[in-house]
């Protein structure tokens, strides 16, 4: 995984897990907020205005979290105002980067090919992971925030007075049921692939895997019901569910050990993947080839020859029959 120590970069060190062989995720650190009208955010530093052109992503698509950034980047019609770069697939010593391969998109602002060369130039003394999603600003020449859940909800509102699609994701009335649903789902689920899979004992990986499937079987009962987590209202909830639904069968489920029940094996939830993947301009957001090969070909300690198997055949495009909103 890596991470730089004042502003060095050291590629060696791998996934951080406590002395009970639990996996556990550092916080992301770069937190600053674009805002309407450049005024501080939630946290962080002000002077980040949300202005048509200012702003790149650099994502990698094979990042779940970084998924999410370029969905709501085309959920609110952000696609001229926000450019982008995409990573190589293959995260080794050098962390992500822009080496030549299909569908890397290289950096056009500051020219540099590994991820911790942009986070270098933002600051030179940085210490912390080299993650993806970051926004970086143009003008200032610095990372805004590397937090996805941050950058999604940046997108969701900032730019509304500069020609972004109309549409809230986070709506004032529901912001305490989505925060409750996040919650869990983010511990037990969006999180939980991770502990399983980066677990080093037989005890952490069990100890993440039942709540994990816990919280499939709650999903299910829910939309077994409704059309979205909220109800008949599409919401943020929907999409940082979905970019771990969407890598379920594909990845985690054989390289992770999350393979008690698929998602094809849950009705509701499989019908729920398939109708958000067939919405106008998602299915434009994925790359199974970076999903795959990233996963199988990167964590060597999980899968020390790189072999990237060939299957599962998973046809996202197949017809669907929801509940009713």
């Amino acid at each position: 995984m890596g991470r730089m120590v004042d502003g060095v970069w050291h590629g060696q060190e791998d996934f951080p897990t406590d002395a009970g062989g639990r996996f556990t995720r550092p916080d992301s650190v770069l937190r600053h907020w674009v805002t309407a009208d450049g005024s501080p955010g939630p946290m962080g530093a002000g002077g980040f205005k949300a202005e048509p052109g200012r702003y790149h992503l650099y994502i990698a698509r094979a990042c779940p979290w970084a998924h999410r950034a370029m969905i709501f980047r085309t959920l609110k019609g952000l696609e001229d105002a926000i450019s982008f770069s995409v990573t190589h697939w293959l995260m080794a010593e050098e962390g992500w980067t822009f080496h030549p391969g299909p569908g890397v998109i290289p950096d056009p602002n500051e020219g540099v090919t590994r991820m911790h060369e942009l986070y270098a130039r933002s600051d030179a003394a940085y210490s912390g992971r080299v993650t993806v999603p970051v926004l970086w600003d143009k003008q200032t020449r610095q990372i805004v925030n590397n937090e996805s859940a941050d950058i999604i909800r940046m997108l969701n509102s900032a730019f509304d007075g500069v020609g972004a699609k109309p549409g809230d994701y986070y709506p004032a009335e529901l912001r305490a049921e989505i925060d409750a649903v996040n919650d869990r789902v983010y511990k037990t689920l969006n999180n939980g692939v991770y502990r399983c899979g980066f677990a080093t004992t037989q005890a952490a990986y069990e100890e993440a895997l039942a709540p994990l499937f816990e919280t499939l079987d709650w999903l299910e009962e829910r939309l077994s019901r409704q059309p979205y987590l909220m109800g008949d209202r599409q919401t943020e909830a929907d999409w940082r569910l979905w970019t771990t639904l969407l890598r379920f069968d594909l990845v985690y489920v054989g390289h992770f050990k999350c393979n008690v029940r698929r998602i094809v094996d849950y009705p509701a939830l499989w019908a729920y993947t398939r109708a958000l993947y067939q919405v106008p301009g998602i299915a434009e957001t994925v790359d199974v080839f970076h999903i795959k090969h990233h996963y199988y070909e990167s964590h060597r300690g999980i899968n020390p020859r790189g072999i990237v198997p060939v299957g599962p055949e998973v046809d996202f495009t197949a017809p669907v029959e929801r509940p009713a909103a």
